[in-house]
């Protein structure tokens, strides 16, 4: 029973329908109740205040540990890996995270299996079984993660501004745990490590430390019961909440100038300062006010002077890693070549704008605008999947008081000039932090960080050295932004009829010249278009008005999405810069230089992400290989962009979508404005596509029966880990046939997780996929390993689909129909918001299928589908050495597995296996499905 039912008014959005209420179990669980009568999934969080912080010394990564092992099984539920069977079967997901002072426990599933899903999560709480066998499989699942970091830039350089602070303090440990950690060094010392895990868990698990989320489309009372009966067991030992009081960093750690080495191209800054947490004053949003600054790409602002002057490519700023006891205030800049080599100008110039602030003082004006657009976002938010919301709750919940829960800090209402000041105080040169990194200082270091072996050096930089970068920068007009025009004021919703489905306004008869040239100068073009825009739109993209240009396989992409009262007018500027294009030299070379690091990085690509470009490539007619791009690169000049674009542009074949709070004349209007602005006038810019012009989607047809074999080695060769895809394409689209692998791979998603995941432990990355290239449907296996080669798992693979076979034929036809309906109410789950609308939307026009019905057919289909009829489907397309079968292996050889690849190519192939020695030649041989894009068709939808 609850022993508190709050009154305190919880803040929400005024367009914000759902009930909630807030209540405190007898064991001083804190939970708040929410009910969404039109949820088509259910959901629910709990924050537990207990993360990586808590880690014994020698013991690193235990919370994370423990994180991974409340999933297997419990007293009540015992059965390994059940929880997560059973929330997959019933249309879920569920998933954990563990940062530095708490973890985070998460699902979502279907309305009708809540109930039961509920109360396998609270057993983890209540009783969990940690068996000794799990144990250590789930320390090699643990340190498999912490293999596929090591090559990361991402995890190494957050690891070495930890290394670089006090070892007193617990900012300084490594989180994610691995082999070494978990296993050698506490069997060393004599400790157990499911002995050290069930004591943590003991002493650090209890129910006063847990803020719990429930999301559901029951009342709150019947939600409340619910709760009550399952969560009053878990046990409150009354713990205080851990702190850990003090400042990660000592007068040591601050005023240096670390030099790093980073994996992939390219030169990155990164400024940073302690300062008070922005936490302690989050109406007033000290943090915020100043990252909006410090981060504005307008005219006059810091990054639109780096950009002129051609150091810097883009500019973030805001509070970095923060607690209620510490904080970083963190600036990070790309540099080009030229800015690495001007880093002290660079560093000297963030300076000179912070003085311009810390002189201005705090402007209300600026603060008032910012206050606004926070309050237009959080009103008119879109609805997010309920597994999000509850996440993001229940993790405000350890930091906010009731009332603040669903707002968190995302309203600053009070402008407090002092507070303001007092932190822009704070980023002096007395207490700086500056990391860069660079591959330029290759065998220029003298240390290495323990846990990813990064190498560095350090400098001490006093105050007198920033003040000679302050006067040596270069005399540039540093100013404020000017007022936001772009703030909408105008929100009430349009009394348009609403379409069940896309209605067909106009389609005018984009081609594209197909060669890696073009490619790459489509990529540059788009980057340029967008470089253009961006002192003018970043406005917009503050006032909740985002846009984006994009490179796609057929052309370029525009999209503008937001608020509508100022949309029309972001539209049109952009389709002027598009019509009155011309190259910049001195952009096009930063462009350029950008996009060349970008293409050279791919060879730092996990080995799962190398195989899955090696299996579009193989699969996908029309694409080029960016090895190729990257050679055309270096001979590209701004003249062949200049002679590319208008040529480019003179056969166009235009597709628009626009969908939300808009009227059909309004939609009609902005695509008749679009059309003028290409086709009409004395010298129109485009012509039409000639019927012969139309664009494809062609993708290889492999043949029945036939084992196809791609083996390559990983491009990195400091990275042991290998992957296999293993790819079966089965059917061009098709309702039925599409349900049937759709509820094949809903029933083998999570046994085959528990068999080549949990059990054999081949790699922490294991998935089962279904796979889509432009209608054409199949499903593969992703799994990558720093354990087994290749080849050893891909007749892994073959063993599970023996495995699951006799799982298929022993399905009783209650467990059938259950998957059919969690498959059905999958499908009828409404889209949450527009975006996630658009995007179901367009993706049926980019592929050219066009069934905007695909759902409704599709439950239809579903609902006439016979147990048999799957069996059936399985033995014909997916079983183990069907005949129909058709089978596309993509294997890449880490480092570890190298010789095997050898070996593998000296083999005498059987004679259903067929080797792709050169992707191309084997291309031009195949057959293709035809594309269901390309024809210019009349229609009315």
């Amino acid at each position: 029973m609850a022993v508190g039912k709050d009154d305190v008014e919880i803040i929400k959005p005024r367009t914000d329908k759902r009930q909630y209420r807030r209540l405190v179990l007898k064991n001083s669980l804190q939970v708040l109740l929410i009910s969404d009568p039109d949820a088509d999934k259910c959901a629910a969080s709990m924050n537990v205040s207990v993360g990586a912080f808590c880690d014994p010394v020698g013991l690193e990564g235990l919370a994370h540990f423990l994180e991974h092992m409340l999933f297997y099984a419990s007293e009540k539920y015992p059965v390994e890996d059940s929880y997560l069977k059973y929330i997959s079967e019933h249309g879920g997901m569920a998933n954990a995270f563990t940062s530095s002072e708490h973890t985070n426990y998460y699902f979502d599933v279907n309305p009708d299996s809540f109930e039961e899903a509920l109360d396998r999560f609270a057993q983890f709480f209540v009783k969990p079984l940690m068996s000794a066998d799990a144990t250590m499989r789930e320390i090699k699942a643990v340190d498999s993660e912490n293999q596929k970091n090591l090559l990361s830039d991402v995890w190494r350089l957050n690891q070495l501004r930890k290394h670089l602070s006090s070892e007193d303090h617990p900012y300084h440990k490594f989180s994610t745990g691995n082999w070494e950690t978990l296993e050698v060094r506490p069997k060393a010392k004599g400790l157990d490590t499911r002995h050290e895990l069930i004591k943590f868990y003991n002493e650090h698990y209890s129910s006063n430390l847990m803020h719990l989320v429930v999301y559901s489309k029951e009342s709150v009372d019947k939600i409340q019961g619910l709760v009550e009966n399952k969560f009053q067991d878990i046990r409150n030992t009354d713990r205080n909440h851990f702190r850990f009081p003090g400042q990660p960093c000592t007068s040591e750690h601050l005023q240096i100038l670390v030099r790093a080495v980073p994996i992939k191209q390219g030169h990155k800054l990164r400024i940073g300062w302690p300062i008070t947490p922005s936490i302690h004053h989050y109406k007033e949003a000290p943090g915020r006010y100043i990252s909006h600054l410090i981060g504005h790409e307008s005219e006059g602002s810091l990054f639109y002077i780096l950009k002129t002057l051609g150091w810097a490519t883009s500019l973030a700023a805001g509070e970095g890693d923060w607690t209620l006891d510490y904080s970083f205030f963190e600036v990070t800049v790309d540099l080009t070549d030229s800015g690495h080599e001007h880093m002290q100008d660079v560093v000297g110039l963030l300076f000179k704008y912070i003085n311009l602030l810390q002189q201005s003082g705090a402007s209300k004006w600026i603060f008032d605008e910012l206050s606004a657009v926070c309050e237009v976002t959080f009103h008119y938010q879109d609805k997010v999947p309920p597994i999000d919301y509850v996440v993001t709750v229940a993790t405000n919940m350890e930091t906010y008081p009731p009332q603040d829960w669903l707002v968190g800090k995302s309203l600053p209402s009070n402008f407090s000039p002092e507070i303001i000041q007092m932190t822009l105080n704070e980023l002096s040169p007395k207490t700086v932090r500056i990391f860069w990194e660079s591959k330029q200082f290759e065998g220029k270091t003298d240390m290495v960080e323990p846990w990813y072996g990064t190498a560095y050096s350090i400098e001490k930089i006093n105050e007198s050295i920033i003040q000679d970068w302050i006067l040596s920068a270069p005399e540039e007009n540093l100013h404020l932004p000017a007022p936001n025009v772009f703030i909408p004021t105008d929100l009430p919703l349009k009394d348009a009829q609403e379409a069940k489905f896309p209605v067909l306004l106009r389609k005018s008869s984009y081609s594209t010249l197909c060669s890696p040239e073009s490619e790459v100068l489509t990529d540059i073009f788009t980057r340029l278009l967008l470089d253009y825009l961006n002192e003018y739109a970043y406005y917009a993209q503050v006032a909740g008005l985002d846009y984006g240009i994009n490179h796609t396989e057929s052309g370029f992409e525009v999209t503008v999405v937001g608020y509508n009262h100022k949309l029309r007018i972001l539209l049109e500027t952009i389709f002027q810069k598009i019509a009155q294009f011309k190259v910049k030299p001195d952009r096009f070379s930063v462009i350029k230089e950008m996009v060349t690091k970008e293409y050279h990085n791919n060879k730092f690509l996990q080995p799962f992400q190398l195989a899955m470009y090696y299996c579009s490539l193989i699969l996908q007619d029309q694409t080029w290989p960016w090895m190729e791009e990257l050679e055309v690169l270096p001979h590209l000049e701004a003249e062949d962009l200049a002679k590319f674009v208008p040529m480019m542009l003179s056969r166009t074949f235009l597709e628009c979508y626009i969908a939300g709070n808009i009227e059909s004349n309004e939609a009609g209007s902005m695509i008749q404005y679009i059309e003028d602005v290409f086709f009409k006038g004395s010298n129109p810019i485009c012509q039409p596509l000639f019927p012969s012009q139309h664009l494809t989607n062609r993708v290889v047809k492999l043949e029945k029966g036939k084992n196809y074999v791609y083996s390559n080695q990983g491009l990195n060769p400091s990275d042991a880990n290998s992957c296999l895809v293993h790819y079966i394409q089965v059917h061009r689209d098709d309702f039925l046939m599409n349900v049937k692998l759709q509820l094949l791979a809903l029933i083998a998603k999570q046994p085959a997780f528990h068999q080549l995941r949990t059990v054999e432990q081949l790699g922490y990355i294991t998935a089962l996929l279904r796979r889509n290239d432009f209608g054409i449907h199949g499903v593969q296996f992703i799994i990558q390993s720093s354990v087994k080669g290749p080849k050893y798992i891909d007749l892994r693979v073959e063993s599970f689909l023996q495995m699951f076979e006799s799982k298929l034929y022993e399905m009783t036809s209650d467990q059938f129909k259950n998957n059919v309906n969690a498959l059905i109410d999958m499908k009828l789950e409404k889209h949450k918001n527009l975006k996630e609308e658009s995007g179901f939307y367009w993706r049926e026009i980019s592929d050219g299928t066009l069934k905007f019905d695909r759902r409704e057919a599709e439950v239809a289909a579903l609902r006439l589908l016979t147990q048999q009829e799957l069996i059936d489907f399985f033995n014909e397309n997916i079983k183990a050495g069907a005949p129909r079968k058709k089978t596309l292996s993509v294997r890449v050889y880490g480092s570890l597995h190298a010789p095997e690849l050898k070996e593998e190519t000296s083999e005498s192939a059987e004679p259903h296996i067929v080797h792709i020695d050169d992707i191309f030649s084997f291309r031009r041989s195949q057959p293709v499905y035809g594309s269901f894009k390309g024809g210019f068709v009349q229609m009315k939808l």
